[in-house]
């Protein structure tokens, strides 16, 4: 199994577990919270055989990766992308982020710009800005989060279990779009995560990407679920759509948060649409600047 070494924790390394297949231009997905590079399953097969080369990564503290008690901010998890990217030397790649994987989105091309990447897609996104402040009050009361560090800290697997409840809806599509044993299969490899990776994380949720987005400078594709309860899309997806000139914006009826699952086909067919635009890869030597 690859593992990508991106740092040190006292006397133990930190070491990224990724998986790499195919071949083509490069897409990176990166998972959202408290999942794995797994959870992109019915998206993988779609992509290789559509020919594009798939690069999918379990975020520090989640899935096979090591499990620090540190580096659970999105300036650290932007810079373990980059190592990833600069490690596989990716050009012309397209990053899509799930949930919390969209922050990493947003803060690598905030942070390291475009020019190892040819577009950008969102789904179920985090950003613009998610927290309500006096000059953000379309954003969630922070008492929301506040609750769910209590609820974790006191029973992080009994949380899990209502947590996916309202991630796949699943009073609506239990039985019919998701199967029981999906249900159990996403409880297991979050109720695995690390501990300490998964309290810490909720505090990331509340960054503000407003200064990230305005760097953006590639083509966006946002994907968003109408009945997301995690992520409501009056606070995230429209506004990150009006954030973002040259983005596309792609409302999926009735879905829930977890849509890579329950909406597959929805999301892969506006994916591999937006990804057929894509102009040929060109292979440009670094300069030293990059």
């Amino acid at each position: 199994m690859p593992y990508l070494d991106v740092g040190t924790e006292n006397t133990g390394g930190i070491g990224l577990y990724y998986e790499d297949h195919g071949e083509g231009r490069p897409i990176v997905l990166i998972h959202g919270w408290p999942l794995s590079g797994a959870s992109w399953e019915r998206q993988l097969l779609p992509l290789l055989e559509a020919g594009y080369r798939v690069i999918t990564y379990d975020r520090r503290g989640f899935g096979e990766s090591d499990r620090p008690a540190i580096g659970y901010d999105y300036d650290t998890l932007a810079d373990d992308l980059n190592l990833l990217m600069t490690e596989l030397d990716l050009r012309d790649a397209v990053l899509v982020g799930f949930s919390m994987g969209t922050g990493e989105v947003a803060r690598y091309l905030g942070t390291y710009g475009s020019w190892r990447v040819d577009r950008a897609v969102f789904i179920a996104t985090i950003p613009p800005f998610l927290l309500q402040t006096n000059d953000n009050p379309e954003g969630v009361d922070g008492a929301v989060f506040d609750d769910i560090r209590r609820a974790i800290i006191n029973d992080r697997p009994a949380y899990l279990t209502r947590f996916f409840e309202n991630f796949y809806n699943l009073d609506v599509w239990q039985g019919s779009r998701i199967s029981e044993e999906v249900v159990r299969l996403s409880w297991d490899v979050a109720a695995s995560a690390s501990p300490i990776g998964t309290l810490a994380c909720v505090a990331t949720w509340l960054t503000d990407f407003r200064d990230d987005l305005a760097r953006i400078d590639v083509p966006v594709l946002i994907i968003h679920g109408e009945e997301d309860r995690v992520m409501p899309i009056k606070a995230t997806g429209d506004r990150l759509h009006k954030a973002l000139d040259d983005s596309r914006y792609v409302v999926v009826k009735d879905a829930p948060h977890g849509l890579c699952w329950t909406h597959a086909d929805e999301v892969n067919r506006a994916l591999l649409e937006f990804l057929g635009e894509c102009a040929p890869p060109v292979n440009l030597p670094l300069t030293a600047s990059q």
